[in-house]
């Protein structure tokens, strides 16, 4: 399939809007299948540091 423009390309014979917000909704969800365990791992560091902080106090 050929386009004559860039904004006919955009517009996807008038399915434009379907495509891209699928688009978009599969890089949100990739984007948060990396996000979320690279943050999760952050947090369970975070809290391992804590208590081991507290049992060295005692």
């Amino acid at each position: 399939m050929s386009f004559a423009s860039f904004s006919d390309f955009l517009a996807m014979g008038h399915h434009g809007l379907y495509v891209w917000t699928a688009y978009g909704i599969c890089l949100a969800v990739l984007a948060l299948n990396v996000a979320a365990p690279i943050l999760a791992r952050k947090r369970y560091l975070q809290q391992e540091a804590r208590r081991l902080r507290r049992e060295s106090e005692k």
